[in-house]
């Protein structure tokens, strides 16, 4: 039986095509799908076959350009600088704009079910109080403290032996404090829309029926234990709308691929760096600088094309080696190809993804600051020890028999079975918001 799902995401660079495959799925299996998303993103949502709808109180940005990027991470010198940006202009500052948006699109066409990107706890939250099953998204590794697993974010090593255990409550601490600050605008939301509030931002990301994990189990921690809610249904391994067409460089040279973020990261530099080092080596370049950076910019060797894009997929076929910014998407997909990894984390949740790749033994990292000529001792070092391309194999046949079936949509499905009867409108709450019975 049809059903009708209604998305929310936003524009956060790699976190957008996962979201819009899983929509594109629903879609192509009859369902009705629309996606409330900023108004940059329509192109992209309308190109993968679904409606979208604009935010209208909630922030409006384009992660492509420093201008209008609502974030601006890039201005932020340390990590916790960059963390505080995401909380107060995405996840918990703007929260009640999030949920006074969902509520009025599902008041004025209601869905069996929402599925928002995890960080858009606003639009969760206006899901919770429309009385409709919800599920979040994650587009990456598992964000949330776990048993058996260091404290997500720095990119630590699972512990070992008594001192290991006591890092990891300590670092645990320290790192769920921050989300505090976030609590009275979240808590505000809610009570608007005739919800409880809740003890802790940490705890709203457990307020939903189903948390979808787009991450391979197998790239995680073998020891971490989950939630009960959260289930692991692979990664989406499609390439974005506006990837184009395919171009190879010239020659038979083992292939370097290169991409870094599809946002803007001030990541410039730092593909001139990898470029020249490229120069160095007996290898064919293809550098693609996404949608922030223009290619006529990127100084480059002979033997490094350059291009605005290219679809990954493809492209991997033919690669021996990716250098990323560890991005989970071109990460997952390199993985998903067999094909070993140097990544150059930039910020954000990049140190956590290359460090998994790290202990999978399919890939090392350096730091962005590297210079051309260590950058290039990596990348030999991957081409010519098998055992990176040993591991991404393996990893590569997990991942293949992840994505078999198509879970994701499963889990949606029999959450949309479970949804109440639409004839029944959502009752008033708080401010004229419907809540949940």
């Amino acid at each position: 039986m049809s059903s009708d799902f209604l998305f929310a995401t936003w524009a956060g660079g790699g976190a957008v095509p996962p979201v819009l495959s899983v929509a594109r799925a629903l879609r192509e299996r009859g369902h009705g799908v629309r996606v409330l998303a900023d108004r940059s993103l329509h192109e992209e949502v309308a190109a993968s076959g679904v409606e979208p709808i604009a935010w209208t109180t909630a922030p409006q940005g384009d992660a492509s350009d420093p201008v209008k990027d609502v974030i601006k991470d890039f201005e932020a010198r340390t990590p916790l600088g960059e963390f505080a940006r995401l909380r107060d202009r995405i996840v918990c500052g703007p929260a009640a704009d999030y949920a006074r948006d969902t509520l009025a699109e599902l008041r004025a066409r209601p869905a069996d079910v929402l599925v928002a990107e995890h960080m858009l706890l606003g639009a969760l939250t206006g899901g919770e109080a429309a009385g409709i099953p919800v599920a979040s998204l994650v587009t990456s590794l598992y964000p949330l403290p776990t048993p058996g697993a260091p404290p997500p974010g720095p990119g630590l090593a699972p512990a070992t032996g008594a001192l290991g255990r006591l890092r990891d409550r300590v670092l645990t601490q320290l790192i769920v404090k921050p989300w505090g600050k976030g609590l009275p605008a979240l808590n505000a939301a809610r009570i608007a829309n005739g919800l409880a509030p809740v003890d802790s931002v940490i705890g709203a990301f457990d307020r939903v029926d189903r948390l979808l994990v787009l991450s391979p189990r197998a790239l995680d921690y073998p020891s971490r234990r989950f939630p009960a809610y959260v289930r692991h249904v692979g990664p989406r391994l499609d390439d974005p709308a506006w990837a184009g067409e395919l171009e190879l460089p010239a020659g038979d040279a083992p292939l370097a691929l290169v991409g870094l973020s599809s946002s803007f990261m001030d990541q410039r530099t730092v593909l001139e760096r990898i470029a020249e080092a490229l120069g160095t080596l007996p290898v064919r370049g293809l550098l693609t600088t996404g949608p922030a950076v223009d290619p006529a910019r990127v100084r480059a060797p002979g033997n490094v094309l350059v291009a605005a894009a290219a679809p990954h997929s493809i492209a991997l076929r033919h690669a021996a080696v990716t250098i990323t910014h560890a991005g989970h998407g071109t990460a997952v997909k390199s993985l998903a190809a067999g094909v070993p990894l140097v990544c150059v984390p930039l910020g954000r949740d990049q140190r956590e993804v290359a460090r998994h790749v790290e202990y999978a033994g399919a890939g090392i990292t350096v730091s962005r600051r590297s210079s051309p000529r260590a950058i290039a001792r990596a990348v030999d070092r991957v081409l010519n020890d098998p055992s990176y391309r040993r591991e991404a194999q393996r990893l590569a046949a997990e991942i293949a028999a992840e994505t078999a079936t198509d879970r994701a949509v499963t889990e949606l499905e029999a959450l949309a079975e479970r949804a109440p009867t639409r004839t029944k409108a959502p009752r008033s709450g708080g401010d004229g918001a419907p809540a949940r019975p």
